[in-house]
């Protein structure tokens, strides 16, 4: 039994929690001092970096659900107020930059003054080649992103690194970049809820939900849809959806729209004529075109890639790359400025104007072109407002195409929502999410059930296609295996190192049986470790062994060893460890230093590594399941 000096036994009255939020605040101002401990030594290395609240306020939020739903409100406040400045940043960026009328938004202008179209987006290319080199000098660290965080990092996001994406962002779509806002938008609102969740530190289920608190309200204040903010952050940086969930990231998405409405930063709404019934056989040709639009978005990223790969292979400079592709998108909007910036406008003209199929055509390769070259030269910036234009596009030509070879009419806009919704799922990977954005656009029941059938669709091409989304396939270009935001980040900090036992028993290989009975009589120990004359590891021998008839005692330990070659590392993780039990049929293995230098530095055994492993992943069900937080 461990004894602590110095501490009292908490009475039963300290252990028994008021059910009201103002007993337990009196509760806690009572009886603070059986429940926190000082501050600084609150479990885990103190992170100076981040200062905290009262610990009264931290207590109250991790006790109380309530308190938990009113500080994600506060996380999508903050990811209100940040959006609203970014796109009034952007908009003023726009009319100083390219003398944009009205509001400034240049993807829905007819034409672009021309010297401005070729040298804003080259010069700001190259400033934005060179900020990105003072900042990979002084910040060598990438950021870590929403998905990555919650998948890997228990929802942890620097605020630092994401303002500079956040304003690298700004930058790009300000100069006119073909990509889109909404990764800033996302990296500033998750990580404004992962600063507040460490601030008031939350536990690390709480922590990953806030982070997608703050994606849901960028989301949702970005499209003026608190549906659509909500789910995004279940399908894409939560990975999962559950009742508990629901309140914290409903309030967060609700809360940043009202900041935004209050700073007159709103979408504005789209107008289009919708039918008002679908009949059965008009499915068919939606759901052709979701498979359509899938595979013109996994065409898409292909692009994406091969042109990053192309300006590596290039020989320009890092710095130089994003003038390049900055003068390549001021040459294509000479043509038509609807490849500027992240189409945004240009998706909503496009819904209300129609064009004729061949300029529809031109469009489409030409925003590609543009989009794949922006990202591939080093913008920053997204695809998944692109990929709203780039499937209104793909809907638009599609209905132009069936009228020539069908008798079935499909309506324009009516494909172009479809194809919108499609190319996005295929692209970003969140199909209730565009189901509910399509609802919330126009309020039309026909359309939502074309979008969730051609969702569904684009959905499964992809998969079984591509198996990404932009996100994830991206990771899957930097080495990492994850494909969604679901915590596996404990697999890998669940490492050999933190769960082996350093008590070994160790001898040299060339003792003698007798003289390790002496040491080690039967029953005291099970597994005795050997090591050669420099103590690197030889084998493991099983005290039972040298009790056996057969045993002499004049012979050496070498001959009873086993698993010579089997052996942990540290460094692996817990899946890894297992895996290595299965392939050495051992119940215990030998920790070392490394595989070359085998210096003895524990033992684990496969009892307790499956132990481990069986406690986290019913630690993870009963998040994914959405169970009551415990108090501990």
């Amino acid at each position: 039994m461990l004894h602590l000096t110095g501490c009292r036994a908490p009475r039963e009255s300290d252990l028994t929690v008021p059910s009201s939020t103002l007993g337990l605040l009196n509760h806690l101002r009572r009886h603070r001092g059986a429940f926190l401990p000082p501050d600084g030594a609150e479990g885990g290395v103190r992170d100076e970096r981040v200062p905290y609240v009262p610990r009264l306020l931290r207590a109250l939020v991790r006790a109380d659900e309530l308190w938990l739903v009113v500080l994600a409100a506060c996380v999508g406040c903050g990811a209100g107020l940040l959006v609203s400045a970014m796109i009034h940043a952007t908009l003023l960026a726009h009319r100083l930059l390219f003398a944009a009328p009205g509001e400034g938004r240049i993807s829905g202008l007819p034409a672009i003054i021309p010297f401005r179209a070729l040298l804003v987006p080259t010069l700001g290319g190259l400033v934005l080649g060179l900020l990105g080199v003072l900042v990979a000098r002084c910040i060598p660290d990438r950021p870590v992103d929403p998905i990555e965080a919650n998948a890997l990092h228990g929802g942890r996001m620097s605020m630092r690194d994401s303002a500079i994406v956040a304003l690298q962002t700004v930058l790009s779509n300000a100069v006119g970049a073909s990509v889109g806002l909404e990764a800033g938008f996302t990296q500033i609102g998750a990580a404004t809820g992962s600063r507040l969740g460490r601030m008031f530190r939350v536990r690390r289920e709480d922590l990953r939900l806030l982070v997608g608190c703050g994606a849901a309200g960028a989301i949702g204040a970005a499209f003026d849809a608190p549906l659509a903010g909500a789910f995004y952050a279940f399908e894409l940086v939560i990975g999962t959806y559950s009742l508990a969930n629901l309140a914290p990231v409903a309030a967060a998405s609700v809360c940043a729209i009202g900041v935004t409405r209050l700073l007159h930063s709103a979408a504005p709404g789209v107008s289009v004529i919708l039918p008002a019934e679908l009949r059965v056989d008009d499915y068919l040709p939606i759901a052709t075109l979701g498979i359509v639009a899938a595979l013109l978005g996994v065409g898409l990223m292909y692009c994406v890639t091969l042109a990053e790969a192309l300006f590596r292979r290039s020989g320009l400079p890092v710095w130089m790359r994003p003038a390049v592709g900055g003068l390549v998108v001021g040459l294509l909007a000479l043509v038509s400025p609807t490849v500027m910036s992240s189409g945004h406008w240009a998706m909503r003209v496009a819904l209300e104007h129609a064009y004729p199929t061949g300029w529809v055509l031109a469009l489409l390769a030409m925003k590609a072109l543009a989009s794949s070259v922006s990202i591939g030269a080093g913008f920053r910036g997204g695809l998944f407002f692109a990929s709203l234009y780039l499937g209104v596009l793909t809907g638009a030509a599609f209905a132009g195409g069936l009228a020539l070879i069908s008798a079935t009419r499909l309506s324009a806009e009516l494909c172009a929502l479809v194809g919108m919704s499609a190319m996005a799922v295929a692209v970003v990977g969140a199909p209730m999410t565009m189901v509910f954005l399509a609802l919330e656009m126009t309020g039309s029941l026909p359309l939502t059930a074309a979008v969730l059938v051609a969702s569904v669709i684009a959905s499964l091409t992809v998969r079984r296609t591509f198996g990404y989304s932009f996100a994830t396939w991206r990771f899957h270009l930097r080495g990492e295996s994850i494909r969604s935001a679901v915590d596996v980040g404990w697999i890998r900090t669940l490492t050999v190192g933190r769960m082996m036992r350093h008590d070994v028993k160790i001898l040299c290989q060339d003792t003698k049986v007798q003289a390790a009975r002496q040491a080690y009589p039967l029953g005291s120990a099970q597994r005795i470790v050997l090591v050669d004359q420099s103590g690197r590891y030889v084998g493991l021998v099983l005290v039972p062994d040298l009790y056996v008839d057969t045993a002499q005692p004049d012979e050496t330990l070498s001959r009873f060893a086993q698993y010579r070659d089997q052996m942990l590392v540290p460094q692996m993780n817990l899946r890894e460890a297992i895996a290595r039990f299965a392939q050495a049929e051992s119940d215990a293995l030998v920790v070392v230093d490394s595989e070359e230098g085998r210096q003895v530095r524990g033992m684990l055994t496969e009892q307790h590594a499956l132990r481990r492993y069986s406690e986290e992943l019913d630690r993870s069900r009963r998040e994914l399941a959405g169970e009551k937080r415990s108090g501990s």
